[in-house]
């Protein structure tokens, strides 16, 4: 074969290669197919920006057009009234579940309940009160609940005791409209008062209602409790809600140590109907780390 013959067959088959692989590779960016997950798993805006555009009604329209049957936002209460009742809407065309939004309390270190001081509590009752008309709007059944910084000049059980009492009015104010505050343990800060699962545990015990429940966030309590399923076994009866979250870095699952296959096979397993939020990040840039969020749930949601 001659020189040039051999250049221009290779060129042509080279460029034949590198289209077909961008026409595969780009013909699920550009447009998945619907997948049927076993979970409800819930995006939350922005997690699909690159794909769907930044209009919040377009990315819940492409959520349900990949199969996510849940949403979360966690800043729900500061939208306006109007794109409330429009992702209110748009949720209930596609048959989505809303998943929790914060109760807005000035922030998750600000004006601690366990400090029992009036002042703090009448803040988050005011929160309370107001995440009831934002759940009507959007259908929220789940409100996410951090009770704030420990009070360091109290001791640990007074402390528990003041964040129970709050709660308990909290819970009146939420329970007669059938709505659920999540309390949400974390990692984020060793000045945080509630961290573990079994403290969270006892304390929804103590509040003893059907609107006080745990908030298991397996990114979170992988750093400071690990061994998930065990803990999630013995704080099962409360609860409600579960957030994911990969460790290190925070990304969608397999970028991390935790084995989401078998968390959400066990979950499955024990029945869970409730929503799993995706509280993470996405661990790659543009449209390829929107479609590698997509991809990553649909391995992991292989375990039947």
């Amino acid at each position: 074969m001659k020189r040039r013959d051999f250049i221009q067959k290779t060129a042509l088959t080279s460029g034949a290669v590198t289209l077909g692989g961008a026409m595969a590779y780009s013909a699920p960016v550009q447009a998945g197919a619907k997948h049927n997950f076993n979970l409800k798993y819930a995006p939350h805006f922005g997690m699909f920006k690159n794909l769907a555009g930044d209009d919040p009604i377009a990315q819940l329209n492409f959520m349900a057009e990949q199969g996510f049957t849940a949403f979360e936002d966690n800043g729900m209460m500061g939208r306006n009234v109007a794109l409330q009742t429009k992702i209110g809407e748009t949720l209930a065309r596609h048959n989505m579940t809303m998943g929790v939004f914060v109760i807005d309390k000035g922030g998750n270190m600000a004006n601690t309940l366990a400090a029992g001081k009036k002042e703090y509590v009448d803040i988050f009752l005011d929160g309370c009160r107001k995440a009831v008309d934002v759940a009507k709007r959007v259908n929220a059944k789940w409100m996410t609940v951090v009770p704030g910084a420990y009070e360091r000049n109290l001791p640990i059980g007074i402390q528990n005791a003041n964040v129970i009492e709050a709660l308990r009015r909290g819970a009146e104010i939420l329970e007669p409209h059938g709505l659920v505050m999540v309390l949400e343990p974390l990692s984020d800060s060793p000045d945080l008062h509630l961290q573990t699962s079994e403290q969270t545990y006892l304390i929804c015990k103590g509040v003893n209602s059907p609107s006080c429940k745990i908030l298991y966030d397996i990114y979170h309590m992988q750093k400071n409790e690990g061994h998930l399923i065990h803990n999630m076994n013995l704080t099962w009866e409360e609860i409600a809600y579960i957030q994911i979250g990969d460790n290190p870095g925070r990304k969608e699952p397999t970028t991390g140590e935790i084995n989401y296959k078998n968390i959400f096979k066990y979950l499955h397993e024990k029945g869970f109907k409730g929503v799993l939020g995706m509280e993470h990040g996405n661990s790659r840039p543009n449209k390829e780390g929107d479609l590698a969020v997509i991809n990553a749930y649909k391995e992991v949601d292989n375990f039947l």
